[in-house]
């Protein structure tokens, strides 16, 4: 299996006039600090406030009754993942449209107004274990006992090509595009925008951002084959998660097409956050900030227009509320150190 450019076109029509067509904005404050212009594609403004809606739309869309999800009975018995919580949001969407049965399976760690969040859209919500490996034990097991039909956050080439559509906007939007900063968890996001982005511009730099505690991909890309993870607590906690040590796409698209790795400090999330807020007006989840924090930490340096994705909006507000008025954060055993923010 993979995941072709005629893939991407395909999931554009699919996803059309529901989950394309984001902004692309100019951020003044970063392209002073780069010295080149630096663009944000806002993810946050679909209907979900996360970029995970066009994977989801496109994998339940290309589910019939003639699928087999491990159970065999196809899409008529529902749907179900494991998330840590905006693919979560995506399916229970997708699937409340097409009068599909949701069950999304989330750990201990994924934050109360993304759980809430799902509930509202109408899915069954099961809390298990304080890790996506628990939560994607249970999801395979909803697949054996029950029937459903899985949809992977990452590995699934539907979902994959859904968020290759992001590429596709962006390079025909803005064809001289120099280089892409692509927030990287399980590899969904980053392979599909590399697979579209490769195909139109081959030369273009495309860097993939983590944060530096439990960053999974990067584990196993310096590993060289899928590897476990201890997942913590994190601001950027949407990059949380494993990839599977079985992964069958997400890791090797990563391997073969993004030019590097760059990790960030809790602290230097913090600040970026702090800065979207000040600077740009905007509210979004610390991992959305991931490129952000390295362009303000001196950890990529920009050669040309680039453009990074602000990949959601549905994060904990009092948490928000309290990194923008430069108090301490509590990650578990970790604290992240406050500071009123400073341009």
């Amino acid at each position: 299996m993979t995941v072709t450019p005629a893939d991407i076109q395909s999931a554009a029509r699919v996803i059309a006039g529901v989950a394309d067509a984001t902004p692309l904005v100019p951020s003044p404050f970063l392209t002073a600090r780069a010295g080149h212009e630096v663009l944000l594609k806002l993810e946050i403004a679909q209907p979900i406030g996360a970029f995970k809606l066009r994977g989801a739309l496109n994998a339940i869309a290309g589910l019939d009754e003639g699928d087999e999800g491990g159970g065999g009975t196809g899409a008529g018995a529902g749907v179900t993942c494991c998330s840590t919580g905006n693919h979560g949001r995506g399916v229970a969407y997708a699937a409340r449209a097409r009068g599909l049965r949701a069950v999304i399976c989330m750990s201990e760690l994924v934050p109360q107004a993304k759980v809430d969040g799902i509930r509202a859209l109408g899915a069954e919500v099961r809390i298990v274990g304080t890790s996506q490996d628990d939560a994607l034990a249970e999801s395979q097991r909803l697949v054996r006992d029950e029937g459903l039909v899985e949809i992977s956050p990452f590995d699934d080439p539907r979902v994959i090509a859904g968020q290759g559509t992001i590429g596709l906007e962006l390079l025909t939007a803005r064809p001289d595009l120099d280089c892409l900063l692509i927030p990287l968890s399980g590899g969904g996001l980053a392979a599909g925008i590399a697979v579209a982005a490769r195909a139109l511009r081959p030369d273009i730099r495309l860097i993939g951002l983590s944060m530096d505690r439990g960053a999974a991909m990067q584990a196993s890309l310096a590993a060289g084959h899928p590897v476990e993870v201890p997942e913590v607590p994190s601001l950027a906690d949407s990059l949380g998660g494993g990839i599977g040590l079985n992964n069958r796409l997400s890791f090797a698209l990563c391997r073969d097409l993004l030019d590097e790795v760059i990790l960030v400090t809790e602290q230097e999330i913090y600040r970026a956050m702090q800065a979207l807020y000040y600077e740009d007006r905007i509210v979004a989840e610390g991992a959305c900030v991931v490129g952000i924090a390295a362009i303000l930490a001196g950890k990529v340096t920009v050669t040309g227009p680039t453009a990074t994705i602000i990949t959601g909006r549905n994060l904990d507000m009092a948490q928000h509320a309290a990194i923008m008025a430069g108090q301490d954060v509590q990650m578990g055993e970790y604290t992240v150190k406050g500071s009123r923010y400073e341009p």
